[in-house]
């Protein structure tokens, strides 16, 4: 298979329960619903043959429905994210499954292939990516989870601390302070299934970050960089916060292209 073959099923498991932010998949962002903006960016990606909005409420069914895309109401409760994924494993098109969060917008179109094309080139069973961070305030901040890697570009760990810690402090210059872990995740279907059967870990009840199940575990995750940006809403005080970036890349971009 060719690696710009459609090969790939896209999930997005959207609540309307955040404890931070209820019905978050519906606030408007430029006069669209989140979800419709995660839909909408994922369906340029080369490598992807089917997506699929996973939801617990009605009302995101939907506005789903009124978009044009595809949406699938599961009631069961869930762990997180991945383990609605994996209720619905066996009735995906593909044996390559994405985890998109459905509070990550993507803003350029090659950020989800950052994250495919090595994954199809490689052998790992799971993958996620990094970005960057300069700023402090960005590294102390506990809504961005920090990752580190080894050599060889495996997680090490996730944490909502800062992570490393400069113990001389955030001084040096030339390098990334520390990399941000962005809200998507990539399983061959057999290690999909094989996390959700998994007890939760005692790393994820304190982190209360899924991904660090599969490293308790002794799954390995690669990290692949991107350095294509995206929009990501924690809460209602972010939303003009982003709908101003939103409007500044784009308008950047059209720019480029004049």
């Amino acid at each position: 298979m060719r690696v710009h073959d459609s090969c790939v099923s896209v999930c997005i498991p959207a609540r309307m329960g955040s404890s931070r932010f209820p019905g978050k998949p519906l606030a408007r962002l430029c006069g669209k619903p989140l979800i419709q903006h995660v839909y909408e960016a994922i369906q340029g990606t080369a490598e992807v043959g089917q997506i699929l909005v996973l939801t617990d409420h009605e009302d995101i069914v939907q506005a789903v429905n009124e978009f044009g895309g595809e949406v699938l109401l599961v009631t069961e409760s869930c762990r997180t994210g991945t383990d609605r994924v994996a209720k619905v494993a066996q009735a995906l098109t593909y044996d390559i499954v994405v985890n998109w969060q459905a509070d990550e917008i993507p803003l350029h179109r090659h950020l989800l292939s950052d994250l495919v094309t090595p994954f199809l080139q490689s052998s790992a069973g799971m993958g996620t990516l990094k970005r960057a961070l300069t700023e402090s305030a960005d590294v102390l901040n506990p809504s961005i989870v920090k990752v580190v890697t080894s050599h060889r570009g495996e997680a090490l760990y996730f944490s909502r601390s800062p992570i490393p810690c400069w113990r001389d402090g955030y001084h040096h210059t030339g390098f990334p302070l520390a990399y941000m872990h962005l809200g998507v995740y990539i399983f061959r279907k057999s290690v999909l299934l094989q996390i959700a059967n998994s007890p939760s870990g005692i790393l994820e009840d304190a982190e209360k970050l899924e991904q660090l199940r599969a490293l308790e575990y002794g799954i390995p995750i690669q990290v692949w960089e991107t350095r294509h940006p995206s929009l990501r809403i924690d809460d209602p005080a972010d939303l003009p916060v982003a709908e101003a970036e939103f409007f500044a890349y784009h308008a950047s971009q059209r720019e480029e292209r004049h």
